[in-house]
């Protein structure tokens, strides 16, 4: 494959990456009204959100399994068109059953997009011989921060059907762009872990998902539950609340496109260890915050921090020896995203009785415990693509 292609291959991964932060972002300003439209409460709003978290946990492994034996690209492909109509279907759900059933297609759609487009940026990566992973996941976070940001105005404005519909014509159009440049591996197949009934033997693979878990824990917990940190505790209107999300995607992207520049200076194990302090810092900020500007600087802060921190653990888990990039990946995302997407329903339980401020120091703790586990992200400078198989192009 030419240097062209594989720049072009570059540039729609980050597409991808784009579309399903987007997808996300979008999903912050319309869970106050979701919590309006069937008058739920904390904690049926956190077992809501579990659900939406276990369509992810369950669909990632399914989806390594369907990359080891037909490739990033095609699953990309696939799930990327899905995910982009999954957000209507929750808006357009007229009861508690069809809601149900929505938010797990949507936990699982972005779940299995998350995986193919990781797994194809290792391959991207491995093809230029350079870090890529921090940017993409920039466009990730700039998605968010697009889709947060436009998101509660357009939410507050024209109503959660109408914004959902925005949305959904807006990603695929990007989606149908970029699938035609998406790069495929050389051999889909890969020794050890690429098969469904089996897992991967390489214990540090595990250790490495529980990194990328509670760092994106965090991150989560900023994502369905700060914009209602602000609107009940602090007062802040719905445009005002949706602005947490929006600083701490718009400080990840800044800080993501700068990653991996900062990676190749100073290592992965040295950027994650500073990242974690920022972090920890951060969330320590959001949690003692005594406005919604206070709040939202310092979710900010927490997500200069946590920028860099998944990408490293996620560039980490696809470069270990012995193992598929799929099968690494999909250990890690899974391990991961039941931070992200399943343990923020913990926040509903605790937040109802006891108020934000305890989750937020406590995820600032959760923080300080990945400085402690930052040797096992070394592997992520060690990028190096596999000799091609025979018949390979």
């Amino acid at each position: 494959m030419s240097q062209e292609n594989a720049l072009s291959g570059r540039w729609a991964v980050a597409t991808f990456f784009f579309v399903n932060g987007f997808m996300v972002g979008s999903w912050a300003p319309q869970i106050p009204l979701l919590v309006a439209r069937f008058s739920l409460s904390e904690t049926v709003l956190g077992l809501l959100i579990l659900i939406f978290g276990l369509g992810a946990v369950v669909a990632m492994p399914m989806c390594g399994w369907l990359i080891s034996r037909y490739g990033s690209r095609a699953v990309a492909r696939v799930s990327g068109v899905l995910c982009a109509c999954s957000l209507l279907a929750i808006a357009a759900a007229p009861g508690m059953p069809t809601l149900i059933a929505a938010l797990v297609a949507f936990g699982g759609l972005l779940g299995g997009m998350d995986v193919a487009m990781n797994s194809n940026a290792v391959v991207v990566e491995r093809r230029l011989q350079r870090a890529i992973m921090s940017s993409s996941h920039g466009f990730w976070s700039l998605g968010g921060f697009v889709g947060a940001g436009v998101g509660g105005v357009l939410a507050e404005q024209w109503g959660h059907l109408a914004h959902a519909g925005a949305v959904t014509v807006f990603a695929l159009v990007l989606v149908f762009a970029a699938m035609p440049k998406l790069i495929v591996e050389r051999k889909p197949a890969a020794t050890g872990g690429g098969r469904l009934s089996g897992f991967p033997r390489n214990p540090l693979v595990y250790l490495t998902g529980i990194v990328a878990l509670f760092s994106m824990a965090p991150e989560g917990a900023v994502l369905d539950w700060a914009a209602l940190y602000l609107r009940q505790e602090m007062g802040a209107g719905l445009a005002t609340a949706s602005l947490a999300f929006t600083a701490f995607s718009g400080a990840m992207a800044l800080m993501r496109f700068l990653g991996d520049g900062v990676r190749n200076r100073l290592g992965a194990v040295t950027t994650m260890r500073l990242s974690g302090i920022v972090a920890a810092v951060g969330m320590l900020g959001a949690g003692l915050a005594s406005s919604p500007a206070a709040a939202t600087l310092a979710f900010a802060l927490a997500g200069l921090g946590i920028a860099n921190m998944v990408p490293i653990a996620f560039s980490a888990a696809g470069n270990q020896p012995g193992i598929s990039s799929a099968a690494g990946m999909s250990v890690a995302t899974t391990i991961g995203y039941s931070g992200m997407l399943a343990a923020p329903s913990i926040v509903g339980f605790v937040a109802e009785r006891t108020g934000f401020t305890p989750v937020f120091i406590g995820f600032a703790v959760l923080l300080g415990v990945v400085l402690l586990m930052s040797n096992l992200v070394r592997p992520a400078d060690e990028i190096a693509e596999p000799a091609p198989s025979a018949g390979a192009s």
